[in-house]
């Protein structure tokens, strides 16, 4: 049985599995991703999986970017104490395993792709809706990382060139309008009240009626709709998965998009792309790590 190590790092949750190549987890771990010695932190969690388990003959990471995949560096922009951190020769080291390296929306697209939503689409957008926007494409069964890493990163899309300024410096990028932080930042700044003022709350009133956080998740769904026709349109993209935290606010999310993307697409092509949710949720990310090591991992 070959057994590879998978690894999924964000901002606030580190995770690691041992998972065989039917895509079963044998073992698996978490712990918060602390603001200082993160790595110490995940060796640790590295040494807790591996332990009594089968040895994995490879190590995939799913990690937050921007990433650099020539030099095998990582500078995730909520965790502060990485920059240009070369976590790939650091697992490597660590491990004594082929190790490779992708962004986590680039692995949770790959996962989604293996065991999930995605199953047997040629072109697939996978799509994080969360704190950020991250993006990955798989075609043909392989990830498009592009020359650094960073390929897919289509939250910051421009969906209006005269729009308002991104936090990365571009404007009118998806991320500003369809994020969860922003679509609660719009509502507040329309009037609404909810408390806590987060995505979920926002969701929940939309659900239940509330004019202002419809309209929010509206706007949202335009963006997002503008984005995916114009990925759609380059690419030829036939299904795309979403997933993320504001995802979990189904028919509140799906429905305005659904309905937008009837509206901004024009092309049959484009027209013809399928939008789902996602199937493994967390797991997916962990899924697209174990799947990057068993493609990369030495013959038996």
């Amino acid at each position: 049985m070959t057994c590879v190590l998978a690894i999924d790092i964000g901002g606030t949750k580190l995770a690691a599995a041992l998972v065989d190549e039917s895509g079963s987890i044998l073992r698996s771990a978490t712990r918060p991703t602390p603001r200082a010695d993160v790595m110490n932190a995940l060796a640790a969690l590295i040494t807790e999986v591996k332990t009594g388990g089968p040895p994995p003959v490879a190590a995939g990471i799913g990690c937050a970017g921007p990433i650099d995949l020539a030099a095998g560096t990582v500078s995730p922009v909520n965790m502060p104490s990485w920059r240009g951190f070369p976590l790939r020769d650091e697992v490597r080291k660590l491990t004594g395993l082929p190790t490779m390296l992708a962004g986590d929306a680039q692995c949770f697209a790959l996962g989604e792709h293996w065991l999930g939503a995605g199953q047997g689409s040629d072109a697939l957008l996978g799509i994080v809706v969360s704190t950020g926007i991250g993006g990955g494409l798989v075609f043909n069964g392989s990830p498009l990382l592009g020359p650094t890493g960073n390929s897919g990163h289509v939250g910051h899309m421009s969906v209006d060139p005269n729009g308002e300024r991104c936090e990365c410096g571009g404007r009118g990028c998806v991320e500003r309008y369809s994020s969860g932080p922003n679509l609660v930042r719009w509502a507040v700044g329309h009037g609404w009240k909810g408390e806590p003022a987060d995505a979920r709350t926002l969701a929940e009133d939309a659900a239940a009626g509330d004019s202002v956080a419809l309209a929010a998740f509206e706007r949202g769904a335009r963006a997002l709709a503008g984005m995916i026709a114009s990925v759609t349109a380059a690419t030829e993209t036939t299904k795309v998965v979403v997933g993320g935290g504001v995802s979990m606010a189904g028919k509140v999310l799906f429905q305005p998009l659904e309905r937008a993307l009837d509206d901004v697409a024009g092309l049959a092509f484009v027209r013809a792309v399928r939008v789902v949710p996602s199937v493994l949720g967390v797991r997916a990310s962990l899924a697209g790590a174990a799947k990057l090591a068993l493609d990369h991992s030495p013959p038996a």
